[in-house]
């Protein structure tokens, strides 16, 4: 009897360590340390990445009032215009072509604000930049963008976006709010801006030039070298499968399918990707531009105010210009005021940009300097033999970037005007003022 007893107390403790553990099973939590979500591979980021309102924003706002035109092309107060806007409900965006018989024509009237950018915008971009409603709007490219400032239709105000080049237009609207604020905010104090003139080159162009003189400001920069090995680390695919070496004037860096040189001399950096093979693909204007701004974004490579200017669909290139902190666009004869990219399919076939950034003058050198009135200019133009006004494209105040002397190493921003005539762009110089232009025009 007492062997049975004992048997049944051990099966007891036995059955009762045995729930005991099946609890702890069912119940145990284990105490595992909080992964981080680390990349793999650590993102290469040259500079900091920027908003597309920061890279594809208008040259400059013409405001046109009983007849006279004020303009401004100062970035601060283009920004502030553009911070208003960006606030608005944009609805009802529709095709207006065939109510204007010329964007000029509707651009110029008395109350209208011209917002005029330096290449074609597509919208579907800039709906990152505008409140525009609706899940569908139709795709179509602008680089006007015009604000009827002292008229409602219907109890609500009118944005046109309009093509100088197709002579597409498309109307929109904005609440009467909206309108009366930019009123009071802008277009009333319009004559505290610069005066400009209109100079008609063609059915399909108007250029507004400056009245007076222009004073401006000479620069000289120390410009910092960029890391040749971080644009390695971002553009190539696997960094450790690149070969680096040395060659005339720089070096290069290859692996199986690409190259990227860096050129000391000229300081411009070169990727090319043979494998990106265009297919017969021909990307859209939204394609193009998206796709080439976020590439720059992926390694940060804004290392200095660029800004969209162009893109042509039929060589699937886009291109950015460096701006001055003024708002002038800067001009360099070899390239180095600019980046472009050219697409094939799916990925980037050639990237080209300077390898320097301008980092900040250099405050004793700068010197004060006039440049010539928009008469003057278009004086010289008119008394060239053989000039013909349709196939003057653009005409602008800017800078000419050029290299000092081997002994400083400064980069120089000089004051010009500059003009695109038969899909060539030239300067105007000193010389071309006192004699006329001195290659005459092609």
């Amino acid at each position: 009897m007492r062997y049975e007893n004992i048997k049944s107390a051990i099966l007891t403790i036995l059955v009762l360590l045995s729930l005991l553990l099946t609890w702890n099973l069912w119940t145990y939590q284990p105490n595992y340390d909080t992964m981080e979500n680390n990349k793999t591979v650590a993102e290469v980021t040259v500079s900091e990445k920027q908003e597309v309102k920061k890279i594809v924003r208008p040259d400059s706002a013409i405001f046109h009032v009983k007849g006279s035109h004020y303009g401004t092309n100062n970035p601060n107060e283009l920004d502030k215009m553009m911070k208003e806007m960006s606030s608005w409900t944009i609805s009802d965006v529709k095709n207006y072509s065939d109510k204007v018989e010329n964007v000029d024509d509707l651009a110029r009237g008395n109350g209208y604000v011209e917002f005029i950018f330096p290449g074609d915008v597509p919208i579907e971009l800039y709906r990152s930049v505008l409140n525009i409603e609706g899940k569908k709007i139709p795709a179509f490219n602008f680089n006007r963008m015009i604000i009827n400032a002292n008229q409602l239709e219907k109890g609500s105000g009118m944005v046109y976006f309009a093509s100088t080049d197709t002579q597409q237009v498309y109307i929109s609207h904005i609440s009467a709010a909206n309108v009366s604020e930019f009123n009071r905010d802008y277009y009333k104090n319009a004559a505290h801006y610069p005066k400009y003139f209109a100079f008609k080159a063609s059915e399909k162009r108007t250029f507004y030039l400056p009245e007076a003189k222009t004073e401006m400001t000479t620069y000289n920069y120390l410009p910092v070298t960029l890391n040749s090995d971080e644009f390695k680390d971002a553009l190539f695919d696997d960094p450790s499968f690149v070969q680096k070496s040395t060659v005339p004037h720089g070096e290069e860096f290859t692996n199986d399918s690409s190259k990227m040189t860096v050129n000391y001399d000229s300081n411009i950096l070169q990727y090319i990707n043979p494998t990106a093979t265009d297919d017969n693909y021909v990307a859209s204007s939204y394609d193009l531009v998206k796709r080439s701004i976020d590439f720059v974004n992926e390694h940060g490579g804004w290392t200095d105010p660029f800004r969209y200017v162009s893109n042509s669909e039929n060589e699937r290139s886009v291109t950015f210009r460096l701006y001055s902190t003024e708002g002038f666009p800067i001009f360099n004869d070899n390239g180095l005021s600019q980046i472009t990219e050219v697409w094939g399919s799916d990925q980037i076939g050639k990237y080209v940009r300077p390898n320097i950034t301008l980092d900040l003058p250099l405050i004793t050198e700068m010197q004060k300097v006039t440049s010539p009135s928009g008469h003057e200019v278009l004086a010289l133009f008119q008394s060239t033999k053989n000039f013909k006004p349709e196939l003057l494209e653009e005409l602008v105040l800017g800078y000419q970037m050029e290299k000092g002397s081997d002994a400083n190493k400064l980069l120089v921003l000089k004051p010009a005007w500059f003009y695109r005539y038969n899909k060539s762009w030239g300067q105007i110089t000193s010389e071309d003022l006192e004699g006329g232009l001195v290659h005459g025009l092609e």
